[in-house]
């Protein structure tokens, strides 16, 4: 047995896609939030997760100039040592104000918010119950936690409080983690039923908005929002890497423990916080996204014309239209030629495989932009026309 028997499967997968395209593909220039030259080529760029397209946005540009300017390019320590700046206490507390909760805890990357607080919530003796479609972030938390892990069906609030029903006298010690839309298909949790069966059962919630948050309630809080269950949300977390065209994530409640929970949290304590920069945009864009609820419309129209269009060309489209559109093919090597087929005509999507899909299944995934010109969906549609054809 060698230490990297473990690998074959990649091994194979590589050589399956060896040569090909987007494996490998570079991205040589930024255009413009929707463009960009890819391996030489001027595409428009519709996977990049940039709902809100503030990512050249000039007054958060300038912003991160400033912000190298006058603290220079990284913080060169943890949180708990010497990184933690005036200013990541100061997107702190606008986080908090923002998703009028108490508190709020600033993480390096959105990875390490939901990867940190799912490991550290809930330990040994304790319950974590999960949707089966969960992010990776949140499997590598739990695993990390100690406690007894059971996945329900996703979005299924039936089997969810099956589950619970079983666990009797354990419900006090039971956390549940969802998302709000999920990153595959774009389909949202039904918080409102799941909300429900929290309370029913005295359980804990925590609630992933990392492709909600900028994109769905009434002040883009997110799908708690949206679906009026804040109140019943104990853990926010999510990203600034979407919405807010940065990097880094969060986590926000109005449990006083929250602060205890910074200290054990081991991604916030052993890892260097995120630079002045990210931290300037990223203070620039929360507050632009609140100014701006035009840029959460013009989205949702982008989104809703794709996904229906996508829909009546016969594509397998996700069960509902949100800023993730996913076209589904159980066949590996076609999802790999509509791939490049769409790339050669200027369109660059994520190209999504086992055992990254949820299944054993593909997806040519697209991420709508508020960016997004009209001219720009057309085309997007009119690539995808040629696939069935």
């Amino acid at each position: 047995m060698s230490l990297f028997d473990k690998f074959k499967q990649f091994q194979d997968l590589k050589q399956q896609f060896d040569g090909m395209l987007p494996f490998g593909a570079v991205t040589e220039e930024i255009l413009s939030p929707t463009q960009a030259i890819v391996n030489g080529q001027n595409v428009i760029l519709a996977g990049t997760n940039n709902y809100l397209g503030l990512t050249f946005d000039p007054e958060a540009v300038a912003a991160a100039q400033d912000a190298v300017a006058e603290n220079g390019t990284g913080t060169t320590g943890s949180r708990m040592a010497n990184g933690t700046f005036a200013e990541h206490i100061k997107l702190e507390q606008e986080l908090a104000e923002f998703f009028g909760t108490r508190s709020a805890i600033v993480f390096s990357t959105g990875y390490a918010a939901t990867m940190g607080t799912s490991a550290t919530l809930a330990g040994p003796g304790d319950v974590i119950l999960l949707d089966a479609d969960s992010h990776a972030s949140i499997y590598d938390g739990v695993r990390l936690s100690g406690a007894d892990i059971i996945r329900f069906r996703h979005n299924d609030p039936a089997d969810l409080e099956k589950r619970l029903r079983r666990l009797k006298d354990r419900e006090g010690d039971t956390l549940i983690i969802v998302e709000g839309i999920y990153s595959m298909l774009g389909d949202v949790a039904p918080l409102a039923e799941i909300a429900a069966i929290k309370r029913d059962y005295n359980a804990y919630l925590l609630v992933d908005e990392a492709h909600s948050m900028g994109v769905m309630g009434d002040k883009g809080r997110g799908a708690a929002e949206a679906a009026g269950i804040e109140a019943d949300a104990d853990f926010l977390v999510g990203t600034f890497s979407k919405s807010l065209g940065s990097i880094g994530g969060y986590c926000v409640s109005n449990h006083a423990e929250l602060e205890l929970i910074r200290f054990a949290t081991r991604s916030y304590i052993f890892t260097a916080s995120a630079s002045p920069s990210v931290i300037a945009s990223t203070r620039t864009t929360l507050r632009l996204m609140q100014e701006r609820p035009e840029l959460q419309r013009q989205l949702w129209k982008n989104a809703q014309r794709l996904y229906a269009e996508l829909k009546n060309l016969g594509f397998e489209v996700g069960p509902q239209a949100s800023p993730v559109v996913a076209v589904r093919t159980d066949d590996a090597d076609k999802a790999a030629q509509w791939w490049q087929e769409l790339f050669a005509l200027g369109i660059f999507v994520n190209l999504v495989i086992p055992p990254a899909s949820p299944a054993e299944f593909c997806l040519l995934r697209c991420s709508v932009s508020a960016a997004h010109s009209e001219a720009e969906i057309q085309d997007i549609i009119a690539a995808y026309a040629t696939l069935t054809q």
